[in-house]
């Protein structure tokens, strides 16, 4: 296939907003011996490991494990493939290695097979997060010898429950890495008193985790050539978030306006923006077939209506993917119809639990 035909500098704006990044078309057989091969080198011979996820959030819990541990290894993982990250873990993680997991919320049917295997290969394991938590997989897993802090939800982020647990175990950390700390909780409970955590936000999706490493490891104020791509990004970032909300419907489940769209753009600008039109609740969906779940303070339940689909996350913050794409057609369908059939099943999701 000819690489200009999915390549962000060849599209138009509007297309790109239509369709998936390029690593979308990459086949996952070949992602996965990519990822396996990353995994192998982070961990791999590394006497203390973290998992963690890819956002802002998951990599401030790194840079305070840098800071604890001489020889940290880590790698990122997405939630809907925690299962995979665990496997790869139970396979590398050396023997009597320290583990910690962090930022990642595991589903109701998730297996446990692998991570009992690293809890037998490893010395420790904890695992440290502030979603909402099934009771029952919480019991499971700490009863597999894991050490679990779940905090506040809508209190604290994962890098601060990292923080408090470090200093109880005796560790110092300087101004500067406190304040990323708060600036990472700032954005990701959607506070926003500080404008550093937008910045914060955007540069670990803008940049890959090494980059972003290096962007924050002195602290929430980056330097200017990261300002710089900021600001080329955010124009961008800005237009597609505009179509977004352009391609908006609104319908009413029982006393709950739900808006829901289609697009790769930022979710948490364009629900604030579905939110400014009289949205209790905004769903993204996008073209790769994830689909996010934002709140207010009228509607605290998008953790239960992801549930439904497979997903979870916070009563105002949430996603799944819907279980609509059998075939490479149903993804054609899915970017000539604006997610249509991914959309009506995000509805009727919040129908179920609207009206159960």
């Amino acid at each position: 296939m000819d690489d200009s035909l999915i390549d962000d500098e060849h599209l138009s704006l509007e297309d790109r907003s239509l369709l998936p990044s390029k690593g979308f078309f990459i086949p996952e057989s070949y992602r996965e011996r990519e990822r396996e091969e990353e995994f192998e080198e982070s961990v791999s011979g590394r006497s203390t490991v973290m998992l963690v996820d890819g956002d802002a959030d998951g990599l401030g819990a790194v840079v305070l494990g840098r800071q604890v541990h001489d020889d940290l290894g880590y790698s990122t993982a997405s939630p809907n493939y925690l299962e995979d990250a665990l496997e790869r873990l139970a396979e590398h993680v050396e023997e009597g290695a320290t583990v910690y997991i962090v930022d990642l919320c595991p589903d109701p049917d998730v297996s446990l097979d692998d991570l009992e295997t690293v809890v037998e290969k490893a010395e420790t394991v904890r695992w440290y997060d502030h979603h909402q938590w099934d009771d029952d997989v919480r019991e499971a897993i700490e009863g597999l010898g894991v050490e679990v802090v779940v905090g506040e939800s809508d209190e604290v982020c994962s890098a601060d429950v990292t923080l408090q647990q470090f200093e109880e175990m005796g560790h110092d950390f300087d101004d500067a890495t406190r304040e990323l700390v708060a600036v990472t909780r700032d954005h990701d409970l959607w506070i926003r008193d500080d404008p550093r955590s937008d910045d914060i936000a955007d540069l670990s999706v803008f940049l890959d985790a090494d980059d972003y490493l290096d962007a924050v490891s002195e602290g929430p104020d980056i330097d200017d050539e990261y300002h710089e791509l900021l600001a080329e990004k955010r124009e961008e970032k800005e237009k597609l978030v505009e179509l977004a909300v352009e391609r908006a419907d609104m319908v009413e489940i029982g006393d709950v306006t739900v808006a829901h769209t289609y697009g790769r753009c930022s979710q948490n600008e364009v629900a604030e923006n579905l939110r400014g039109e009289g949205a209790d609740a905004a769903v993204v969906v996008k073209p790769e077939g994830g689909t996010s779940l934002r709140g207010s303070e009228g509607f605290e339940r998008c953790h239960e209506v992801a549930r439904e689909l497979g997903g979870g996350g916070h009563p105002r913050a949430a996603g799944c993917k819907p279980d609509v794409f059998d075939t490479m057609l149903d993804f054609a369908r899915h970017w000539t119809t604006d997610g249509e059939a991914a959309r009506a099943a995000v509805v009727e999701a919040f129908e179920e639990v609207l009206d159960g």
